[in-house]
C-alpha cells in the first residue's frame, strides 16, 4: 500500500522507537493513505513541509485495524485514553475512562500496525465532551465524520518497519499558506457543525447509560 506522512523534513529512513508516546495510539509511525492529508499534517505550525511517501507491505503483518465492524467507537475510544492526556477534571470522566479500559480495552502492544480514526485537537475535545456524559454516543459518531480525517495508519513494531521503503518520486512538497489554511478551515466547519450536534442534548446513549447497562 502506499502511504504518506506528513513532517517539516524529509524523511528517508523512519526509525523504530521515536515519536510522542502520548499520540492517539502511543509512540509510532504515523501516515495515511490521503496525500492531501499529510500535507495539511505537514503544515500544522504554519510552516512548509513535506508529504513523505513510503510503500508499505502489510502482507503477514498483524494489523488492528479499529474500523472493523466488530469494534466499535467504545474500543477506540479506550485506546485514546490509554494514550492521549485528559484532563480528567470531573468525576464523571475518570469513571468513565476507568469502565472503558476495563471492558473494552485492546492492547495495541500486540500489533505491528494499527489503523483507525485520528483525533486532532477538535475530535479530542468531542470524545471528552462524550466522556463528561455532555453528548451521546451517537452524536459522537456523527462528529467524527465532520472533518473527513479518514483514517491514520500507525506502524508499531520493528517488523513494521523493515517493511517500510520510502518513495521518492512520489513525496511531494507542501506549502503552508495552501494547507495550513486548508486545516484551519476544515477544522473550523467541524467546529461549527460539532456546535449545532451538540445542542441537542436529549437523544441517543450517553456514556452514563451505557455503564449502568453494563452493571446490571
Amino acid at each position: 500500500m502506499l502511504i504518506y506522512h506528513g513532517s517539516n523534513k524529509i524523511i528517508e529512513k523512519p526509525a523504530f522507537g521515536l515519536g510522542k508516546i502520548h499520540n492517539d495510539y502511543g509512540q509510532g509511525f504515523y501516515c495515511t493513505e490521503s496525500i492531501e492529508l499529510a500535507k495539511e499534517w505537514a503544515c500544522d505550525r504554519m510552516r512548509d513541509g513535506y508529504a513523505n511517501a513510503y510503500e508499505l507491505d502489510i502482507r503477514d503483518l498483524k494489523t488492528l485495524d479499529l474500523n472493523d465492524e466488530k469494534y466499535t467507537l467504545l474500543h477506540w475510544l479506550s485506546v485514546l485514553v490509554q494514550n492521549r492526556t485528559f484532563n480528567g477534571n470531573t468525576d464523571m470522566e475518570v469513571m468513565a475512562k476507568e469502565f472503558l479500559i476495563k471492558n473494552y480495552h485492546i492492547d495495541v502492544g500486540n500489533y505491528d500496525v494499527i489503523k483507525g480514526y485520528r483525533a486532532d485537537d477538535s475530535y479530542f475535545r468531542f470524545a471528552e465532551d462524550f466522556l463528561n456524559n455532555t453528548i451521546s454516543i451517537q452524536k459522537l459518531e456523527e462528529a467524527m465524520y465532520l472533518g473527513k480525517l479518514g483514517e491514520q495508519i500507525v506502524l508499531k513494531s520493528p517488523r513494521a518497519f523493515e517493511r517500510i521503503h520510502y518513495v521518492k518520486e512520489k513525496s511531494v512538497y507542501a506549502d503552508s499558506s495552501i494547507y495550513y489554511t486548508k486545516k484551519h478551515h476544515r477544522d473550523k466547519n467541524a467546529r461549527a457543525r460539532y456546535r449545532q450536534i451538540k445542542a441537542d442534548v436529549l437523544s441517543g446513549t450517553f456514556i452514563r447509560d451505557i455503564m449502568k447497562d453494563a452493571a446490571r
